[in-house]
């Protein structure tokens, strides 16, 4: 691929018979809608292209306290979005110890210690209450960009999103990387809520079978289709159709063969087909499945 072709967005892919949901994306963070500035034309725009291709719903995640008001006010406009609201795990350490270098989209920020945490959770929990926001996350551990230093602000951050998902009845949302073993340890010492969803799926197929034994919903994106990533399909393989999701993690994870250029919701069908191979379905049927379990998923 030329690098040109790079900020070419991928074509429209051949429209799904049966319609699914993008069960986790981020609309703000998408090349053409900077938070904040964006008029919501382009999010309608974002909208009408992925329901073009039978992607009629999407779940909008927040993954910092900027983010999760985006996602939530996004979802009380539009009736095909749905929100989650968190403090991503590498937005905890941020808030508790500082960060002078800007990284995440708030600035350079001085370390705010757990009083500052405390804060940005209460305000997490006063979104989580809304009707139109329909999980708590993407929260959980992330020790690939979180070094020792930040590893107890990231577990606190975590066990207080689940007692705030299990307390407002909401989904969990969870972002594990590079962290499997802590993530389902810390579930089942905090004892997980009903609907509890592995984003990104990231483990092998034995840890999917942990994870089907204890009913989490795992969601694939279109990493599932990198040549590398074999162990990944070998987890989705054995993961029981009625727990498996589909999702974006627009605009990051595009799927083959346009990885490397920005992802978004409509491209969707281009993953799930790639998934319905995997798991020897038909495309409707795997589609027909993937529409449910969302919607139970994330109970709307």
């Amino acid at each position: 691929m030329a690098p040109q072709d790079k900020n070419t967005p991928p074509p429209l892919p051949e429209p799904l018979r049966v319609a699914v949901a993008d069960s986790h994306t981020h609309l703000d963070m998408l090349p053409q809608l900077p938070l904040g500035g964006a008029p919501m034309g382009t999010v309608e725009e974002a909208l009408a292209k992925a329901a073009s291709v039978g992607v009629t719903t999407v779940v909008q995640v927040g993954c910092d306290l900027k983010g999760s008001q985006w996602a939530a006010d996004t979802a009380a406009a539009y009736e095909s979005v749905h929100a989650t609201v968190a403090l991503h795990p590498n937005e905890a350490p941020r808030i508790v110890l500082g960060d002078p270098d800007g990284w995440s989209r708030q600035g350079a920020r001085g370390p705010g210690g757990d009083a500052a945490l405390d804060e940005a959770l209460a305000e997490i929990d006063r979104l989580a209450a809304l009707p139109h926001v329909r999980g708590v996350g993407e929260t959980g551990l992330d020790y690939f960009r979180t070094g020792p230093d930040g590893m107890a602000a990231q577990e606190r951050s975590f066990r207080a999103h689940i007692e705030i998902a299990k307390r407002h009845d909401k989904a969990l949302v969870i972002h594990d990387r590079e962290a499997h073993e802590d993530v389902l340890r810390i579930l089942r010492e905090e004892g997980a809520p009903e609907r509890t969803v592995f984003h990104c799926y990231s483990g092998d197929a034995e840890m999917a079978k942990t994870c089907a034994a204890a009913g989490y919903f795992m969601s694939f994106a279109g990493n599932v289709t990198f040549k590398n990533a074999q162990p990944l399909r070998d987890a989705l393989a054995v993961a029981p159709p009625e727990l498996v999701l589909v999702e974006t993690d627009a605009p990051f994870l595009t799927p083959a063969p346009y990885r490397g250029r920005a992802n978004a919701p409509y491209l969707i069908p281009v993953t799930l087909r790639a998934m319905a191979d995997v798991k020897g379905m038909t495309e409707d049927t795997l589609a027909t499945a993937v529409a449910a379990n969302t919607a139970r998923a994330f109970g709307y």
